[in-house]
């Protein structure tokens, strides 16, 4: 059995449905169970919708709507004959008269709580999926829809649940299980869960990702495939660096951190459920089913080259907090990461010296009210507009050297922050946002002017 998740634009108009039908049958003798995303920009629309509605813009919200239903409606009517159509005709209808309904109840109350946003949200997939299942079948694909809110069961931390991994695993295998013997495919909206209350909830942005991983580890699948619109995962971001080159497989742990700090094809929480069963995960392209992509293993071959990507993750502020009675104070350090917590705000990279302690976060709109939290501890400044640049590879740990060459071949970028040790295969740094395509380039062109032909393309 595998799984095979299309991403919004792998399942973006009827043409890419088409194609996605045409891969799943070529790989009917495998049993796949398909997960499907939303139509491509489909949950940014949503997202605005309901922010709309919450703001009280009753008609902006549902202009939006009616764009979306009508988008569908055309999806729908293209893919599927007259007699299809009719019957998935009226179940959309039904789908968006209710989303109609969700909106004018958040415009007259006036707010967008987090329990809502996920009904909203969670809306693009839910009907994606069943264009998909009926366009599968009128393509010869015995598809059969699989609703994910009565199989992925999460906690009730809306817009970001997790997975309740033993109860998911069991009724995953007593849904789906049956099903792929009998031969049908099981068709899957990812993103989406539920509480065991039945409350709709969502994974997180790029969730569909996570719940590929989740059927995948689950139903112990021989590999999880990640259907998008590139050739895989490359070297670095080939629109700025037009030579990137694809790389033909990764360890878990080097995908694992190119996905954290910046690599868009993946969504970082999607290796962990893979990495505890060892269940390889490709990223494979549907636009060009014959490019194998990239394998992403437990392990991967020896590689020539010293780093296997480069990525960037902007909207970065570093927050500097000085105290400098306080700062080797039992209890200091604790005191300031409570903060973080308490308003749910990650740290990527931590920095300390004898009088301050800088760190990086995303920037978000608590920012303000963190560092007016830690002016309580200590004196606390912010500067936004920063980016990591991460550079990952797992000869990192074996090469002498390496910041040297690194660093030589960016003289004259102004570094802010560096990280090296804390992960034996990543070496990162704090730039201004606007010198991280110059210093991709300069990194790029330094350490992947020749390339491995065993690990690159």
């Amino acid at each position: 059995m595998i799984v095979m998740k299309f991403g919004g634009t792998s399942v973006e108009d009827a043409a890419a449905i088409d194609r996605a039908a045409g891969i799943v049958r070529q790989r009917a003798g495998e049993h796949p169970v398909v997960i499907v995303s939303a139509l491509s920009r489909v949950t940014d629309q949503l997202f605005s919708m309901g922010r709309a509605a919450g703001a009280g813009d009753r008609e902006g919200a549902l202009a939006l709507a009616r764009a979306l239903r009508e988008r569908h409606y055309t999806v729908a009517g293209e893919l599927l004959g007259t007699g299809l159509y009719t019957g998935v005709h009226a179940e959309l209808e039904s789908d968006f008269d209710a989303l109609q309904e969700l909106l004018l109840g958040i415009a007259a109350v006036g707010e967008l709580t987090p329990r809502t946003t996920d009904h909203v949200l969670g809306f693009g997939e839910r009907v994606s999926s069943k264009i998909v299942t009926a366009a599968f079948s009128a393509r010869k694909v015995p598809a059969q829809l699989v609703d994910a809110r009565e199989t992925i069961v999460t906690d009730a931390t809306h817009t970001r649940a997790l997975p309740l991994l033993d109860e998911t695993q069991d009724r995953l295998a007593a849904r789906l299980q049956p099903l792929v013997e009998d031969g049908c495919v099981p068709v899957m909206a990812g993103f989406l869960g539920a509480t065991k209350e039945g409350v709709t909830t969502t994974l997180g942005r790029g969730g569909s990702d996570f719940s590929a991983a989740i059927v995948g580890a689950s139903l112990a699948a021989e590999r999880i495939e990640i259907w998008t619109d590139v050739d895989g995962m490359m070297t670095t971001d080939p629109g700025l660096c037009p030579d990137a080159h694809r790389i033909k497989v990764l360890s878990f742990d080097e995908a694992a951190e190119l996905a954290y700090f910046g690599a868009k094809v993946l969504h970082p929480a999607t290796l962990l459920p893979a990495i505890q069963k060892n269940i390889p995960v490709l990223i494979l392209n549907s636009r060009n089913p014959k490019c194998e992509g990239t394998r992403i293993a437990t392990r991967a071959p020896r590689c020539a080259n010293i780093f296997k990507a480069i990525v960037a993750k902007k909207r970065i502020t570093i927050v500097d907090v000085a105290a400098t009675r306080m700062l080797m104070a039992h209890g200091f350090l604790k005191s300031i990461f409570e903060v973080f917590d308490r308003h749910r705000c990650a740290v990527d990279m931590v920095s300390t010296s004898e009088v301050s302690v800088s760190l990086t976060v995303d920037s978000n709109e608590a920012i303000p009210a963190i560092a007016r939290d830690l002016g309580k501890l200590a004196d606390v400044k912010y500067e936004g507009r920063k980016a990591i640049v991460c550079l990952v590879g797992e000869n990192i740990r074996a090469t002498p050297g390496i910041a040297a060459k690194v660093f030589s071949a960016i003289p004259d970028v102004n570094v802010r922050m560096i990280s090296q040790g804390a992960s034996e295969i990543n070496l990162s740094f704090v730039v201004d946002e606007d010198d991280v395509p110059g210093t991709i380039r300069l990194l790029h062109q330094k350490f992947f002017a020749e390339v491995d032909p065993e690990v690159f393309d």
